[in-house]
């Protein structure tokens, strides 16, 4: 089936491409510097309690020295036996089972002693060297896993519960994290070297990839995963995890389904995105929806759907398509709801305009700590695109563009909460504003050091968006979730 494993030779003969393989020599032949027996390696023991790091429970141990040297030497003979080109041409599970068949002859022509546990890992860690991401393979199939940050080659820590976790995972060197890297930003078209060292990618479920190379990154190459979960959240399972109660996420469901334009802001790892997905679910199948993004992470249901992404410059630093750029060629594409992934520059100011020229129903992320700040944000950042405004100009095409700002936070504890559902109201004189319709009241801790509070209402019995719910014949809903938040907050 490969170029150098003929199809009637025996399986010894397949093997000749190897250098090393003493197929040909008598079996009391003396080998030099044979591996040493991986079955009786003795790991070194701590004198005194290591201190309180926190560790990835797993069925993985950590590996030994002796572990990776057998493992190069393997997977340095598996190169040389097989021909890489016919290898692309199977489809993963047959490829998966070539390796293994491989593997094992190559590991009993060189006579390494191992149990059978040791020689399944070694066979699981060299197919996920050659078909997947390495060590990353283990993490990467576990749902409950946020982030993965890999700091070079020997530290791994991954993010479960809102905590961050050293692991035990390590790569053989510095060589294989970057080949990994490198496996990972070629599939979406993408390079990244000492000429080109940040680069942003995604994995193929969506997950979003950001890798720093030396020179930048001093100790190793640096690659950090935001993880995206296999099954899809909803507000409703928001709702179970505490996030939002569930009146608050039927008031939710109507701002995306009654095309409110909104920006939803939060800090790093708030769920911002998350929280974007969920919302527009909302949306009618028969709108057609166009989502820009720096690495499209965004998993829309709808079947209109088309997905933009932005390309950085080439080595002479020529075809650069920026986030900008998208927006605006959007507005040309006929769109009923433009998605932008993360507003971050002097698209802020195409996307206000999209927002209030019949294009009702956007949305987009930013980083902010409250909704006040949020629109700050906005300000500046069409600022520093060159707009030379007057601030009231742009504070007034805030009012006329944005309906509702939705705050994300991460805790103290980890949890992630909707801590505000915001109106923008207007302006008065030079100040734009807004009025809360859902905050988070925090209480306190509980005796397992969770943060604990409840989503109130501020009163607010008919909200700025009230004419538009009763436009989509959601009024009768609105007031229930409106009632129902104001008797929780009288209850309590």
């Amino acid at each position: 089936m490969f170029g150098k494993r003929p199809t009637g030779a025996s399986s010894t003969q397949k093997l000749r491409a190897v250098p090393s393989a003493p197929a040909a020599e008598p079996a009391s032949a003396p080998r030099a510097n044979p591996a040493p027996p991986l079955a009786v390696v003795k790991r070194d023991e701590p004198s005194s309690p290591p201190p309180p790091v926190p560790q990835l429970i797993t069925t993985e141990q950590p590996r030994s020295d002796d572990y990776y040297q057998t493992k190069s030497m393997v997977f340095g003979a598996l190169i040389e036996a097989i021909d890489v080109s016919q290898l692309a041409k199977l489809d993963t599970e047959s490829a998966r089972e070539e390796i293994r068949d491989i593997v094992s002859e190559i590991i009993r022509l060189k006579n390494v002693m191992m149990s059978i546990a040791e020689q399944e890992d070694l066979l699981d860690d060299i197919c996920n060297d050659v078909l997947g991401y390495g060590p990353l393979e283990p993490l990467l199939a576990r749902d409950d896993i946020a982030d993965v940050m890999v700091n070079g080659a020997q530290k791994t820590y991954i993010e479960v519960s809102g905590k961050i976790q050293l692991t035990s995972v390590r790569f053989r060197d510095n060589s294989q994290l970057m080949n990994v890297c490198q496996r990972i930003v070629s599939q979406v078209g993408r390079r990244v070297d000492e000429s080109s060292p940040i680069c942003d990618a995604r994995l193929p479920d969506g997950s979003r990839v950001n890798v720093i190379v030396p020179p930048l990154a001093i100790d190793g190459p640096a690659l950090t995963i935001r993880k995206f979960k296999k099954e899809k959240l909803t507000l409703d399972q928001l709702t179970k995890f505490g996030s939002i109660s569930q009146p608050g996420a039927e008031i939710l469901k109507i701002i995306g389904r009654v095309r409110c334009n909104v920006l939803i802001s939060g800090g790093t790892g708030s769920g911002k995105t998350t929280l974007l997905n969920c919302l527009t679910r909302y949306i009618d199948d028969d709108e057609r929806i166009i989502t820009c993004e720096d690495a499209a992470e965004l998993q829309l249901q709808q079947p209109h759907v088309v997905r933009l992404e932005t390309r950085p410059p080439n080595l002479e630093g020529q075809g650069q398509v920026t986030m900008r750029d998208l927006v605006r060629n959007c507005l040309r594409m006929r769109p009923e709801r433009i998605i932008v992934g993360e507003v971050r520059g002097p698209e802020a100011f195409d996307l206000l305009q999209a927002m209030n020229t019949g294009h009702d129903g956007s949305m987009g992320t930013l980083h902010a700590n409250s909704p006040r700040e949020a629109l700050s944000r906005v300000e500046s950042m069409i600022t520093m695109g060159g707009f030379s405004l007057p601030p009231r100009t742009i504070r007034e095409m805030m009012v006329s563009s944005v309906d509702v700002i939705v705050q994300a936070a991460r805790l103290r504890d980890g949890s992630r909460r909707i801590t505000h559902i915001t109106e923008v109201m207007g302006m008065e004189g030079d100040v734009v504003i807004t009025q809360d319709i859902v905050v988070f009241d925090m209480g306190g801790e509980d005796a397992n050091g969770r943060v604990t509070g409840r989503h109130v209402s501020t009163g607010i019995g008919r909200p700025r968006f009230w004419e538009r719910a009763r436009y989509f014949g959601e009024a009768t809903r609105l007031a229930t979730a409106l009632d129902a938040l104001e008797q929780k907050a009288q209850t309590a």
